[in-house]
């Protein structure tokens, strides 16, 4: 049985591209942080089994590994956002989002790719955002932070694709998840209407196109960046 591990997956987006891959046939590996018992509920769920790290820490995530072992398919989903001025971003901000958005990825691949690359093999999956691509006010640090994972997945995908690896980048659009508490009932409606389908997202919009990424149906697609947006960014 192929596996996969994927990163932020105690809720959101993170849970439901867990719960495609499992049901894709996968054995899924689900990450969290401080959520334990819902990353448990949710491995028991999909037969899979949960695994604790703060993807930020290269040492933590080193110990993830050694409990998931090889892994066919990695997904960097983890991620945290701050809505604030940029000049009310300490640099403490900063650096956390970036530790978490963009290093959080780095750690992740850096402990899969040895693996994949002597199997000749492999699938890894970044999720940025259309902030990434596009830019939000006052979201400068998360902007930058998913804006890096979209060039960390280009040249990623260029230098381990003789490998047969194959590296891709989904950003979604505004997605109904923990994500949006802040935003109100007027917030949501605004969003809405800038969105051509003319709704939200859903996890399971960005879900479905992650287990396409991580199956064999994908095996000519690399380096590419999918926007899961309703025509947002468009």
């Amino acid at each position: 049985m192929k596996k996969a591990l994927v990163t932020g997956a105690s809720r959101g987006i993170g849970e439901a591209v867990a719960r495609a891959l499992a049901k894709a046939g996968f054995k899924v590996y689900v990450n969290y942080l401080n959520s334990e018992e819902k990353a448990f509920a949710i491995a028991n769920e999909i037969g899979g089994l949960a695994v604790k790290a703060d993807v930020s820490d290269l040492e933590q995530v080193r110990s993830m590994f050694d409990e998931t072992g090889d892994i066919n398919v990695l997904v960097c989903n983890a991620g945290i956002s701050e809505y604030g001025l940029f000049l009310d971003t300490s640099p403490e901000k900063w650096r956390r989002i970036f530790a978490v958005n963009t290093d959080g990825a780095y750690n992740c691949m850096r402990c899969a790719l040895p693996s994949m690359i002597h199997a000749k093999s492999g699938s890894i999956i970044t999720i940025s955002s259309v902030w990434g691509i596009c830019g939000a006010s006052c979201e400068t640090a998360y902007s930058a932070s998913k804006a890096a994972l979209i060039g960390l997945t280009k040249a990623l995908a260029k230098e381990v694709g003789p490998s047969g690896i194959r590296v891709n980048c989904i950003a979604p659009g505004v997605i109904e998840t923990d994500m949006m508490a802040l935003f109100t009932e007027e917030d949501r409606a605004a969003l809405r209407e800038q969105t051509p389908l003319c709704r939200l997202g859903t996890p399971v919009d960005v879900a479905e196109l992650a287990a396409f990424l991580a199956s064999d149906k994908s095996g000519f697609i690399t380096g590419q960046v999918f926007g899961v947006d309703g025509g947002f960014g468009i």
